[in-house]
């Protein structure tokens, strides 16, 4: 662990983000155009004492989790997340790890995006990372663990996740879940997580064993889809889909495609996220 060199970094970084970068206002009292410790430590999930003291080259070394939450704070590129690791004395995330950590550039989209419903997605549809209006529309889909972080895993294994969805639709939606990993997987061919996704499902779904051998491909860009909200009703959504030119990360963006749709988003954000966090399943 290079502590002084970890010390000197961070507080490069933390002064090169302006606090629009990340969603926070300026202040009539701020000095400085960087971010203050304490911002980050609340976007990092983390005690303002030992951002501090990593600041100051007095930590302990830091966890794998706690490097991936300061590398999100900080709107870190793959490669200075690696230096990050690097200096901290732990080898980088291997390509899935690194996959799981959201683009910087997109988390930035998020912010920018407002009060547009948007979130940054795996290929494997694990939620990244997902703005305050997302978070509104269908909880938090960014604590998930094990298989259940995959949307397609819950939507095949989890009753609840499709009851999100009127009847009509969840047959077109299971094949479009299933075309959309027969896509993925053909990228990935010989990648152990998702051979070992697809044989789990197999195992888990008799409707997932029989759609995967009708061997449908196809790449979702955009869609409409209806969500059945629990507090504000109906809601009608067009869903455009940005890929990374690597295809490992989505953008995905969420408008209202009635004006209806609209004013019960409306409604939402004033009602705020409260107690709500059920999947509503908007990938």
């Amino acid at each position: 662990m290079e502590r002084d060199q970890l010390a000197d970094f961070l507080r490069g970084r933390r002064r090169a983000i302006r606090p629009a970068d990340v969603g926070l206002t300026d202040g009539p009292r701020r000095r400085t155009s960087g971010l203050r410790r304490e911002e980050v430590a609340m976007l990092a999930g983390m005690s303002v004492d030992y951002v501090v003291r990593l600041e100051q080259g007095r930590s302990s070394q830091p966890s794998v989790q706690l490097l991936g939450a300061l590398a999100r704070a900080l709107r870190l590129s793959e490669d200075e997340r690696a230096h990050l690791f690097h200096l901290a004395g732990h080898r980088p995330p291997p390509a899935e790890g690194v996959a799981r950590l959201a683009r910087a550039g997109l988390v930035r989209m998020l912010d920018l995006l407002g009060d547009t419903p948007a979130m940054v997605l795996s290929d494997l549809g694990e939620v990244l990372a997902q703005n305050r209006a997302a978070v509104l529309l269908a909880g938090d889909l960014t604590g998930f663990g094990g298989d259940r972080r995959y949307m397609v895993h819950r939507w095949f294994t989890d009753p609840a996740t499709r009851a999100a969805q009127p009847p009509e639709e969840r047959e077109h939606r299971s094949r479009q879940l299933v075309a959309d990993l027969r896509a993925t997987a053909g990228r990935r061919s010989g990648d152990p997580v998702v051979t070992g996704l697809v044989d789990r499902l197999r195992a888990a779904s008799g409707e997932f064993r029989r759609l995967w051998a009708a061997h449908e491909v196809a790449v979702r860009r955009a869609d409409r889809k209806t969500l059945l909200h629990p507090r504000v009703g109906c809601l009608v959504m067009d869903c455009e889909t940005l890929v990374t030119p690597d295809q490992n990360q989505q953008l995905l963006v969420l408008t209202p495609a009635d004006a209806e749709t609209r004013e019960r988003l409306d409604l939402l954000r004033v009602l705020g996220v409260q107690e709500f966090h059920p999947d509503t399943s908007a990938r």
